[in-house]
């Protein structure tokens, strides 16, 4: 790229990586939800969901964020904007997604709409987001209803369902956003009528201040003035004075952005400019209250517009920090088509090795969903747990209830997501795959998350890494060094140059966590480790976070395999540190023995059954013999994980670490002692693995059976053997049971909206195709496996990764009938010509068919497909 003239976007991301924070000002930093969070709970209970659902959205200020749909904001929200929309016939203005909480939905909380994120640059210089609008009441009630009446055995129903799209009584919804300069944004909304009769909609492009102020922290409250019949002026004290240009509209509409305390508490009115006043006029049409109401805190232009059967309207909005005398007078079309260009000359440098026109598009797609999933993000536990909301008074409940131990937590960021409607809160591990396929995209704002996860207003003062907001006290598998490292090479392979810096601060964090987690989750010192759940939710036969009776301990296969990834990853980190920094030698050292005796707990102390060759949990008693929990699933394949080549011409020249490693390695083989270690034909690398070359063959038996881990859209959780051959174990008087359940979850564990029983996962696909990549490179073509199992085809590794590749791949591609597996029994809808291009990025996979599950935009992990089109 050096040698090449560097592209806009690229030139834009240079200037930004400089900064202390690597992010631009204006992005797609405003929550898809904030309705039903932890943070917005006052409760003296901890009920989230029911304390503010989504019916309260509309009247009541949230105290530590906004949400909207499609919507934009500056890196504080101090201010945002988003369209809103009614139908004419809706109860509700549409001005926030909707979704089914914990309790409602049969499988837990569930966004039932239909949107998508088509592009985005990583400046945000280009935005592109659909939203699909139905012309028909839009059918809350039914929703609620019949997934009330379902159970967790039956299929979640979903808006397509209803069948309210049938006839293509819809509107599509178009926003783009295209940024002439850092602080001057266009807006254009393109609505297009995809029926076959003329259609009516409202739209109201809305544009509002976050109530900071609500509790006295502003000295002056931030205003929204009209300054002409298409302008206004918002002064803000932190943000600074902006300007908002918009078309002639029918109405212009000033409110509050208060909570309407009448309508939810009953109390009495004491302004008529609350929150929901725009719901209320639009609903009732009556507008008779603006009109001669010319400020406020929450501002939009009225239109009302007719659209015939499908044809389209745009509208085009301005925000910039500048008073402008003609607005509109430049070519809007040019600048929006030039930022096109901008976005496609940037794509095409980051693949110019894909030539596939729909692998392209996923990717892009792919990308996009990443970049959309940016949000601002606002909690700070203490002054959350010490103070009122204006609404529910200070509780000892609350004192010492959800994540009260987590005092110095004190997050306001913008962070990548999992998914901003139905996760709306980083989760530790998710944001480590996020960062892969944020490394091509933006290197420098990929470094800063994995950075800003282990600061100090996040990391607890014991070295725990918050785990998600729901409770910061569970444990996410400790994957942020392997992370890193990848980060690191990623930009290293781009640049031909890799920050050190960067290595350095993460490695002196990481220690810290590494630390922890040896002191809080190696119960017996024995280096067989525990952890929980391990964000693998429901996988476990019992819930792993339970407290069993007695005096049981559940030593578990992928807490160890964790274990032992995370050390041979600090190795890794402290071995190219020590390139530029031999007094590091030591560290690289430390992390090497403590990898080979977790390798040595792994293989020899009960958790490797050699009989049936896999690697499974083990429940130890005192005074009892431990018990192995025979279940084959992904817990007793993250073993794969823990691979490292160590070059040995670069060994040689850190001499204490050569001479050090040398002496264990002659002890351990004098003494008999575990070590896999194996040295490659040519002799350049030594293989540090946590299992043997047997092993290795062993496990690939299972994960390349079609009856146990191969899927036809990749490998699965959890065995498929399960499915005819349930297990059960009797602890105490209760009797626990695990079966293969391809689909949605069927128990609720984790509130049942999460499925390790069965459905293909992308970020465990990804780790395995890397792992064997690393294996191929030391083994070559020496060493062959069957791939699929009873083909009579034998595989090299590269082959095998492929092969795993590719069935993930078609999960996502359209078949010869223009059919994408991912969308399920709803490829009708997506048949249709506007339609065919639409691509969701769900959190898990059906088992046998592909069909997307979970959380319908988890573009965070689950952008790790946009890295196995680029090929890892």
């Amino acid at each position: 790229m050096s040698e090449q003239k560097i592209s806009a976007e690229q030139q834009r991301l240079n200037d930004n990586a400089i900064r202390e924070v690597p992010l631009e000002k204006w992005g797609p930093y405003l929550s898809d939800r904030q309705w039903g969070t932890v943070r917005e709970d006052y409760s003296p209970n901890g009920d989230a969901w029911n304390y503010f659902p989504h019916d309260h959205a509309r009247s009541r200020a949230y105290i530590w964020g906004e949400d909207g749909i499609g919507g934009i904001s500056d890196y504080f929200q101090n201010l945002c904007f988003a369209p809103a929309f009614w139908n004419g016939r809706d109860p509700i203005l549409k001005e926030r997604l909707f979704g089914l909480n914990n309790q409602e939905g049969n499988h837990g909380e569930d966004v039932k709409e239909l949107y998508y994120y088509l592009d985005n640059l990583p400046s945000h210089y280009y935005m592109k987001f659909l939203y699909k609008y139905p012309q028909q009441a839009f059918p809350y009630a039914e929703l609620v209803k019949e997934n009330a009446s379902r159970s967790r055995l039956q299929s979640e129903y979903e808006l397509l369902d209803t069948g309210i799209f049938d006839q293509d009584e819809y509107f599509d919804v178009l926003v783009e956003y295209a940024k002439k300069s850092s602080e001057d944004l266009f807006i254009r909304i393109s609505i297009t009528n995809r029926g076959l009769k003329e259609a009516s909609l409202s739209l109201l492009p809305t544009i509002w201040c976050y109530n900071r102020w609500w509790d006295g922290a502003f000295k002056t409250k931030p205003s929204i003035k009209l300054t002409g019949p298409t302008s206004v002026e918002i002064n803000h004290e932190r943000l600074g004075q902006y300007f908002f240009y918009f078309p002639q509209a029918d109405e212009l509409l000033f409110t509050e952005n208060e909570t309407n305390r009448q309508r939810l508490f009953g109390e009495e009115l004491t302004s008529p400019f609350v929150k929901d006043a725009f719901h209320e006029a639009v609903i009732n049409n009556d507008f008779s209250i603006f009109k001669d109401h010319k400020q406020g805190t929450k501002f939009s232009p009225f239109y009302q517009l007719s659209i015939d059967a499908g044809g389209s309207r745009s509208l085009v909005m301005r925000l910039c920090s500048e008073d402008q005398a003609e607005p509109f007078s430049e070519d809007i079309d040019a600048l929006f088509a030039q930022r096109v260009g901008e976005a496609d000359e940037f794509y095409r440098e980051r693949s110019p090795e894909v030539s596939d026109p729909a692998l392209l598009m996923i990717q892009r797609q792919a990308y996009a969903g990443l970049l959309w999933s940016k949000q601002y993000y606002h909690y700070d536990v203490d002054q959350w747990k010490q103070k009122s909301d204006g609404i529910t008074p200070v509780s000892e409940e609350r004192m010492h209830g959800r994540n009260s131990g987590w005092r110095y937590l004190k997050n306001q960021d913008v962070i990548l997501m999992p998914d901003k409607w139905e996760y709306p809160w980083y989760a530790a591990w998710d944001l480590a795959f996020h960062c892969i396929p944020m490394a091509h995209l933006d290197p420098a704002f990929a470094k800063n998350q994995l950075i800003l996860i282990m600061r100090e207003w996040y990391m607890d003062p014991s070295g725990q890494i918050p785990a998600y907001e729901w409770n910061f006290s569970d444990v996410n598998p400790p994957v942020h060094a392997w992370a890193a490292m990848q980060v690191y090479r990623i930009e290293k392979g781009e640049k031909e140059k890799g920050d050190i810096d960067f290595l350095k601060r993460v490695f002196q964090k990481l220690i810290i966590n590494f630390t922890w987690w040896i002191n809080r989750k190696d119960h017996n010192g024995n280096n067989i480790f525990e952890g929980g759940f391990l964000g693998l939710d429901n996988i476990g036969v019992f819930n792993r976070d339970l407290q069993l009776p007695g005096n049981e301990i559940l030593e578990q296969a992928d807490g160890t395999s964790w274990m032992g990834m995370y050390a041979s990853s600090l190795m890794d980190i402290a071995l190219e540190i020590s390139k530029y920094d031999p007094a590091i030698q030591d560290s690289a050292t430390k992390f090497y023995e403590h990898f080979v005796m977790i390798g040595e707990a792994l293989n020899e102390m009960g958790l490797w059954n050699k009989e049936e060759g896999f690697f499974y949990d083990t429940l130890s008693v005192d005074g009892a013999n431990p018990q192995q929990i025979k279940v084959r699933s992904v817990v007793g394949l993250t073993s794969l994980f823990a691979a490292s080549l160590l070059d040995k011409s670069q060994a040689a020249k850190l001499t204490d670490f050569s001479k050090r490693i040398a002496w264990f390695k002659d002890y351990r083989i004098e003494n008999g002692k575990f070590l896999v270690d194996e040295q490659s034909n040519q002799d350049e690398y030594t293989l540090v693995s946590l299992i043997s070359k047997e092993t290795l063959v062993s496990l690939l038996r299972y994960v390349l059976d079609e009856e146990e881990f191969l899927s036809p859209g990749g490998i699965r959780a959890l065995s498929k053997y399960y499915l005819e051959n349930p297990y059960s174990i009797k602890i105490g008087e209760e009797t626990y049971s695990i079966q293969y359940d391809p689909a949605e979850s069927t128990t609720s564990m984790y509130g049942g909206n999460s499925n390790w029983r069965g459905p293909v996962w992308v970020p465990f696909n990804y780790l395995i195709i890397r792992s064997l990549r690393t294996y191929y490179h030391f083994y070559g073509d020496s060493l062959l496996v069957e791939c699929p199992r009873g083909s009579g085809n034998f595989k090299d590794l590269h082959q095998v990764t492929l092969e795993i590749t590719n069935r993930m791949l078609s999960v996502f591609l359209p078949d010869e009938n223009g059919d994408r597996a991912v969308n399920g029994r709803f490829k009708e809808f997506y048949r249709r010509p506007a339609n065919r291009e639409l691509v969701l990025f769900y959190e898990y996979f059906h088992g046998e068919n592909g069909e997307g599950l979970g959380a319908s935009h988890q573009t965070g992990w689950t952008a790790l497909v946009a890295q196995l089109i680029h090929g890892i």
